[in-house]
């Protein structure tokens, strides 16, 4: 990354976004962000503090009520030159991602696509808040129902698709008139947080509505969902910390919406088109190398295809270009850190012991996982029956869309998935027998339209993103009656 670039501040990174203005380090700690690739640091960024929290939090609530009040175009129009800000800068942007994330060229531009889509959606947010009048019980009574920000919204948001996953619950947020504290990933604290606050400073956002801290979640994930003055709190991440954060919104009568954890299946029958099926599990488990919530965790194949499937998945698999995800061709970049790394070898290693069959990759150089496909996996297996977040394929044999259903909805997670068949009536007899609150049918599980419902069942989250849906969890109603005339009570 390079100290040019327009994207940045005065102060490059090395602030935080506080109630609108960029507050230098002061004494508080330091992240290190360092390039999952080559592992040198590309940014020191402040460590924000409770202390901070509340500051942005109190901002929010200042100024969201004049904000609230301001005509839709004046709303739609913030999105709308934030949107144009980002058009402008894709390229800075992309460099960015790639430094920051490990983010391949590929995984760039559709991210980014992504983002612009949410934010074109949202746009139209401030014209769709419509309200209604209901017939009243009551002789003489005119009933109004209001459609309402809900005032200010936490955002905490994860490293994997820093960019989109903060801007979809940003952008629609500001647009129904909330303002917004913003907590990004530690990883990922500049997409994921900091630029978004210079692409709305540019933008012209007023004052104080949107504050941005970054922070390490053991430090201040608490004080951002603990606190009294967020009506709703958005959290992407973990079915673990996102329970917390769902008893710690509730514990005020905050509104939790969670995207969580999947586990998600590519179910390929005895009738799919084999190559399409190959297809759609290349790019469904190795995107971003693995490293997505939407991603494929399990591939249940039908016992008169598996071989073939396995041999042409591992074929493709084993080709794919690694290395460093700047260079244009790269498929496989870095996964995030250490950490993460050590977690899936562990669980390749635990799969292997317990009988499965290593047909590629298990190895790493450095943070680059080589794309891993394992054969004569089971249900019960680490690298399955856990969310691996990475670039490795097992493959489960079944014989009946009765036990693929049953191996599918084995889990605590029911976010995403896929079946392909020929047989449409076989592909969405499965479709439906399977609890997610995604399936795509001759298709891979990673897909999400800025105008259609994003969520999960069971542990994969609480409510949804996208269209009407998250325009429902950023606003309230309020039912206004008016008595025309004089009422007549029994007592």
């Amino acid at each position: 990354m390079t100290d040019e670039l327009p994207l940045m501040p005065d102060s490059g990174w090395s602030a935080l976004y506080l109630g609108g203005e960029w507050t230098g380090p002061g004494d508080r700690e330091s992240i290190s962000v360092e390039n999952p690739y080559t592992r040198e640091e590309i940014a020191s960024v402040p460590a924000g503090t409770p202390d901070d929290v509340d500051e942005a939090y109190e901002a929010a609530r200042e100024a969201q009520e004049s904000w609230s009040q301001q005509p839709p175009q004046r709303r739609a129009g913030l999105v709308t030159a934030a949107l144009e800000f980002v058009r402008e800068h894709r390229e800075e942007i992309v460099e960015l991602l790639a430094v920051e994330s490990g983010s391949t060229a590929v995984k760039s531009e559709a991210e980014i696509q992504t983002a612009r889509g949410m934010m074109q959606e949202a746009a139209s947010y401030p014209f769709r808040m419509k309200g209604e009048h209901a017939e009243s019980i009551v002789p003489g009574k005119e009933n109004v129902v209001e459609r309402q920000p809900a005032g200010v919204v936490g955002v905490i948001s994860p490293w994997n698709f820093p960019l989109h996953l903060s801007m979809r619950a940003v952008a629609p947020a500001l647009a129904a008139g909330n303002g917004v504290v913003l907590k990004p990933a530690s990883n990922t604290p500049i997409t994921g947080g900091l630029l978004l606050a210079r692409i709305f400073e540019e933008a012209g956002v007023p004052e104080g509505l949107l504050s941005v801290v970054p922070g390490r979640g053991s430090e201040i994930g608490d004080a951002m969902a603990d606190h009294e003055v967020p009506r709703v709190l958005a959290f992407t991440g973990s079915t673990e910390i996102g329970q917390r954060v769902a008893k710690q919104a509730a514990g005020n009568c905050a509104l939790p919406a969670l995207e969580l954890g999947g586990n998600n299946v590519h179910v390929v029958t005895e009738n799919a088109d084999l190559e399409r099926a190959v297809d759609g599990g290349i790019f469904g488990s190795f995107l971003h190398q693995g490293q997505a919530c939407i991603s494929i965790n399990r591939h249940l194949v039908h016992e008169s295809l598996y071989d073939d499937y396995v041999g042409m998945l591992t074929d493709r698999a084993a080709n794919l270009p690694a290395g460093d995800p700047t260079d244009g061709d790269t498929v496989i970049g870095p996964v995030i850190d250490e950490t993460q790394r050590d977690t899936m070898l562990e669980f390749v290693e635990e799969t292997l012991d317990a009988g499965a069959t290593l047909e590629t990759g298990g190895e790493a150089d450095g943070l680059v996982v080589e794309p891993t496909v394992i054969s004569d996996a089971d249900n019960d297996m680490a690298a399955a029956c856990n969310e691996h977040f990475g670039p490795i394929a097992p493959v489960v044999p079944y014989s009946s869309n009765e036990e693929a259903i049953e191996l599918a909805n084995d889990t605590i997670h029911g976010l995403s998935g896929s079946v392909h068949s020929e047989d449409r009536e076989q592909a969405r007899t499965i479709a439906d027998g399977i609890e997610t609150g995604m399936i795509h049918i001759n298709d891979q599980p990673i897909n999400d339209e800025p105008h259609v419902p994003f969520g999960g069942m069971k542990q994969s989250g609480l409510g949804r993103y996208n269209g009407e849906s998250i325009l429902d969890e950023l606003t309230t109603t309020k039912w206004i009656s008016v008595q025309h005339e004089p009422r007549e009570y029994p007592f």
